[in-house]
């Protein structure tokens, strides 16, 4: 309480509430943040943990004392992700049988490069600084001043950990098809020779070299446990699955989906989806066939 100017009478003090951080800055700011999320995680849902958790943390601050609103959510998501990639890392070395990112439908509007399925499986092989400090100057286009702050390192390590991390990636990166449609065309092709059991037709669209990987998570019958190599043994394996597929025809469908930036091809088994098989191709042979039939894995959620 306090005296008016007179002293004569008491008025109620009025106490005045920071402003909070609002919602209309958080959703400009959150495509950017779950596609930092997503490519670091390899979740949708772990993702949208980290965002839920993100607007809880902005919701509680004065948004009038955040200089740059965008930084702010930026940090705090990627610090989320680091802990969460941390503290994850134990169960990813006990995973049953290979780990791949979980798949998601994509619009034309998105970095097909970033987002392939390919390249979440390479930037696996960074640590989590690594990976971060790459997405975040590389794909995202932050300075090296910014991800040093998001990161908490000095300005010259986050120039080191992004050169280290970009040989890493340069080294291993995939190849890609010049165009959508060169790569629907490789697609096609090999989903005929598939449901044909064209065996030769197959073998002349993998490369010599070709690597079959299958994410079944411990939950698929028949999924490989082991990345499968060589033209001639993943040519006969997934003519083996193609039959074992065939045999519940009536209740199968396959259609061509937008996953990941690229075409790919989505089996449902009555209605629900079965597997999501993903090439990696040049546009003129088929370098690698990534199929996801982890069944936790096949909400196919849209990553716009």
């Amino acid at each position: 309480m306090q005296r008016d100017s007179q002293g004569c009478h008491e008025v109620e003090a009025q106490v005045v509430s920071p402003a909070m951080g609002s919602l209309e800055l958080f959703q400009k700011h959150r495509p950017t943040l779950l596609g930092v999320a997503y490519r670091l995680l390899g979740s949708v849902s772990d993702a949208e943990d980290v965002l839920q958790e993100t607007w809880l943390r902005w919701g509680s601050i004065d948004e009038a004392a955040v200089v740059d609103a965008k930084a702010w959510l930026s940090t705090t998501a990627c610090r989320l992700c680091l802990d969460k990639l941390k503290s994850g890392q134990s169960r990813r070395e006990v995973y049953p049988g290979p780990w791949l990112p979980e798949p998601v439908i994509t619009d034309r509007s998105i970095d097909h490069a970033s987002i392939s399925l390919a390249f979440l499986v390479l930037l696996e092989r960074l640590n989590p600084v690594e990976r971060a400090t790459y997405l975040l100057h590389q794909v995202f286009d932050y300075s090296h001043r910014e991800v040093a702050e998001m990161l908490e390192l000095t300005e010259g390590a986050a120039r080191q950990v992004f050169h280290r991390a970009k040989e890493h990636v340069d080294a291993g990166r995939p190849r890609f098809a010049p165009s959508e449609a060169s790569h629907a065309r490789m697609l096609t092709a090999f989903l005929s020779t598939l449901t044909s059991g064209d065996l030769s037709g197959l073998r002349q669209l993998l490369a010599e070299d070709a690597l079959l990987c299958a994410d079944g998570g411990g939950k698929a019958k028949g999924a490989a446990t082991h990345p499968i190599v060589g033209r001639e043994r993943v040519a006969k394996f997934l003519l083996g699955l193609a039959r074992r597929l065939g045999g519940a025809q009536a209740k199968t469908t396959i259609e061509l989906v937008p996953i990941n930036g690229w075409p790919a091809i989505v089996v449902r088994q009555a209605g629900a989806v079965f597997a999501v098989i993903n090439i990696e191709t040049d546009g003129e042979q088929i370098l690698a066939v990534r199929n996801v039939i982890n069944p936790e894995k096949l909400e196919l959620r849209t990553l716009s």
